[in-house]
């Protein structure tokens, strides 16, 4: 395995294959009648380790380097992108640009140059061997293993990814960005006279792998998967019907994430084809629910230093106190639509063109004790845990799976249930929000989304939320 090199940049120009220089000059003169735009350079490592059934299934590591070049004149962008860093490759990228109307307007100011670091320049492949890596996961096998006889399969997996980019635009801006990536996952099957369930847990973020070899924390790891599948053995079908729904913290801002926070961006507010177009300084959630993507979070899965157009990541409040104060945006839409950027223009890699996206997204804590939220319920749900769901951004209508919830009976969970569904729309829930609870989580660090195709790490996260009026779909035909 490569060893991280002292000067990284050292990965992006290579040889006489390409200096900072000449990228800059090249830049520069494919850029010379575009608004906007710019080179973006990138050298991957990844590796992934499954260990599955007793054994090591699956080992992988790659390397990859490439660039992708971006002209923008008015709304109409020309991209081109390949996978070798090089003077020549650049140049023919450069024709691809040719075809875009020239423009007269002045070139857009680049972005204010930060030298903060919000995660370290090491990578964490390098750091602790193979072998190492290896036996962490047996052992995290065998532990499930002897921890419950009724486990009858143990999948663990050890995922690295370490990025290298630098941004060069045509006003001779540059900004330099290394990025590390780690996650653990976690799955165990138990099963008791012929039935079989699932529990899963996950936890990473941009770090090296030192914390997950702690025993405490992935011990930690085991633990609740462990418990969610034994939860799910005793589960019971579902109900159907309309009642109120208590999520739980943390990782359950996957509904905000999906249900609202895709309405929030700015391309489809631009497009004028989400739920909340033309809304702003509205009401648009219950008083008390504020709403922030913030990608400055130092270590958090979904932070970056720069986005991947160069401009410093930050703390955007989407909503406050329950009105709509902004979007997200990239370089792109906001200039159309005469606002900042803010810090969300990203992209899956250099194969890409970046566009509007969240970072770490999450509903802040309110002043409610989460025991109380569960005492109001007469009847309900608490939904402790999602799996997939889906959402229509134009509409905000969203469906989720539930993979860890109870059935709720005079304020007291009363018994874990399985196959139920959220169904509802984004708008319509933050109204019918009535509890907010005071133990505000992030998630553990495993979440990806996915838009137009491509995936990025994200953060999500909120306190307990009490939700009147949910439809729940269920499994029990009465």
């Amino acid at each position: 395995m490569m060893e991280s090199p002292a000067d990284p940049r050292s990965l992006l120009y290579r040889g006489d294959m390409l200096d900072p220089e000449t990228a800059r000059r090249l830049t520069a003169n494919a850029l010379s009648s575009c608004d906007d735009g710019e080179l973006f350079l990138q050298f991957t490592t990844s590796e992934s380790l499954v260990f599955d059934d007793g054994r090591l299934k699956t080992a992988d590591y790659s390397r990859e380097g490439g660039f992708g070049l971006r002209g923008i004149s008015g709304e109409t962008t020309g991209f081109a992108h390949a996978n070798e860093i090089s003077a020549d490759a650049i140049r023919r990228a450069s024709e691809t640009l040719s075809l875009l109307d020239p423009t007269d307007r002045p070139l857009a100011a680049p972005p204010r140059p930060t030298n903060r670091h919000l995660y370290t320049d090491e990578s964490p492949l390098d750091a602790i061997s193979f072998a190492e890596k290896v036996k962490l996961l047996e052992t995290i096998d065998a532990a499930a293993r002897a921890r419950d006889p009724r486990v009858k399969q143990v999948t663990a997996s050890l995922v690295g990814n370490w990025s290298v980019v630098e941004i060069v635009r045509p006003d001779g801006f540059t900004a330099l960005d290394v990025r590390p990536l780690v996650r653990l996952n976690i799955a165990i099957v138990a099963e008791v006279n012929g039935r079989r369930e699932t529990g899963t847990f996950g936890m990473g973020g941009r770090r090296m792998y030192d914390d997950l070899f702690d025993p405490a924390v992935w011990g930690r790891g085991l633990d609740r998967a462990l418990e969610q599948a034994m939860t799910n053995l005793e589960s019971v079908a579902a109900p159907a019907g309309i009642c109120p729904v208590l999520l739980a913290p943390g990782w359950p801002g996957v509904l905000l994430h999906e249900a609202v926070g895709h309405g929030l961006e700015g391309d489809f507010n631009r497009k004028k084809t989400s739920v909340f177009t033309g809304r702003i300084g509205e009401r648009v959630a219950a008083p008390g629910v504020t709403v922030v993507d913030d990608g400055s979070i130092a270590g958090r899965r979904g932070s970056l230093t720069i986005d991947d157009e160069g401009t410093p990541t930050r703390e955007n409040v989407l909503i406050e106190d329950g009105i709509l104060k902004g979007y997200m945006q990239d370089r792109l839409n906001a200039r159309l639509m005469g606002v900042e950027p803010t810090g969300n223009g990203r992209r899956q890699s250099y194969a890409h063109a970046p566009m509007p996206r969240m970072t770490n997204t999450f509903m802040t804590a309110g002043e409610d004790e989460p025991e109380e939220l569960l005492s109001r319920m007469k009847t309900g749900i608490w939904a402790k845990n999602f799996g997939g769901g889906q959402v229509d951004i134009v509409s905000g209508k969203f469906v989720f799976s539930c993979t860890e919830a109870w059935k709720v009976e005079n304020g007291k969970a009363v018994a874990p249930i399985k196959g139920a569904t959220l169904i509802g729309d984004g708008v319509t829930a933050l109204t019918r929000i009535v509890g907010i609870g005071n133990d505000f989580a992030l998630d553990e660090g495993v979440g990806v989304c996915g838009k137009a195709g491509q995936g990025v790490p994200v953060g999500i996260g909120q306190p307990t939320l009490l939700i009147e009026g949910l439809t729940v779909g269920g499994t029990d035909g009465g």
